[in-house]
């Protein structure tokens, strides 16, 4: 599962962040509103965890526009506040649940999976491209001859590639989606891990291949189909 968190406060943004990863899910960390929306807007997730209090723009003026486009991903209110207004508007305006701080671990992760219990869209536990699969919630990549467990960057790299199948992304694109905007990882590294899936894909059978066009980017290409 793949979480966005917009926190501006930095070491609750990082405590947060540590303890959803050890949990298994895959975290993007924004620390202001514009970087909140830029996020959603241009990646999917299976919810959203926004401060209200937050620089550029507000965690609530965020849940606007993104209702406001039709996004329906799960979203999740933070706030420093106690007034009943805030928690109000915020639900009226499209939340599904909200948190005042200070609050416990183990509540905010029970208000997670709640949510996403009941959330609105499908997002499948598996998807598949040719004969490979690959499990979202055990990372397991499964081919006819075996199945792998990816690590984290693979796997995101896996996972991207698979759901936009025939579409070239650009090194800039994929850095940015499966590293973050905070990353200092570089161009290079795209390619090194491109080629570790390749690897990967041929050491389990795969009959798609992850294919380069210079100045473009990469795709995953199923095989072609008998008419």
């Amino acid at each position: 599962m793949k979480l966005l968190l917009a926190e501006d406060e930095i070491s609750m943004a990082e405590a947060v962040t540590d303890i959803l990863t050890y949990h298994k899910f895959i975290v993007d960390t924004v620390y202001d509103g514009a970087d909140a929306l830029d996020y959603a807007t241009n990646d999917n997730y299976d919810a959203i965890i926004l401060d209200i209090m937050m620089p550029k723009l507000s965690g609530l003026q965020v849940l606007e526009k993104l209702r406001a486009m039709g996004n329906t991903t799960p979203i999740l209110l933070l706030t420093a506040k106690a007034e009943v207004e805030d928690r109000i508007q915020g639900l009226d305006m499209g939340a599904d649940d909200y948190l005042p701080k200070p609050f416990d671990m183990g509540e905010l992760l029970a208000r997670i999976r709640a949510m996403l219990r009941r959330k609105d869209r499908f997002t499948p536990d598996i998807i598949t491209c040719g004969n490979v699969s690959l499990n979202l919630s055990s990372y397991e990549l499964k081919g006819p001859k075996r199945t792998d467990i990816l690590p984290k960057i693979e796997y995101r790299l896996m996972e991207l590639l698979m759901l936009n199948k025939g579409i070239y992304l650009s090194t800039e694109d994929i850095l940015v989606k499966v590293w973050g905007y905070e990353s200092d990882a570089e161009s290079g590294a795209v390619w090194v891990y491109i080629s570790y899936l390749r690897k990967r894909l041929a050491a389990i059978g795969a009959d798609i291949e992850i294919k380069a066009k210079r100045n473009v980017g990469y795709t995953i290409e199923e095989p072609a189909k008998d008419n």
